[in-house]
């Protein structure tokens, strides 16, 4: 597996939108991403001029059970 980019938290969520994804809320900086046909969710913070570390895109793609190929995409 190559090395995880970083991204900030609207790139993650554009990423995650196209792999079907939708917003449920936002709570302050912290928006809340449900997949359309079943139970997978997740948490994406957006901090403005922050990127999101490499070991929380790990902890997303596991909640979201994406594999970093797919995610990619």
């Amino acid at each position: 597996m190559s090395k995880l980019p970083i991204l900030t938290g609207l790139q993650i969520i554009k990423r995650l939108k196209k792999n079907g994804f939708i917003i449920i809320r936002q709570k302050g900086s912290h928006v809340f991403l449900k997949h359309k046909n079943d139970s997978r969710t997740t948490i994406v913070p957006i901090h403005k001029s922050q990127d999101i570390d490499r070991a929380l895109l790990r902890k997303i793609l596991n909640d979201t059970e994406l594999s970093f190929e797919d995610f990619s995409k």
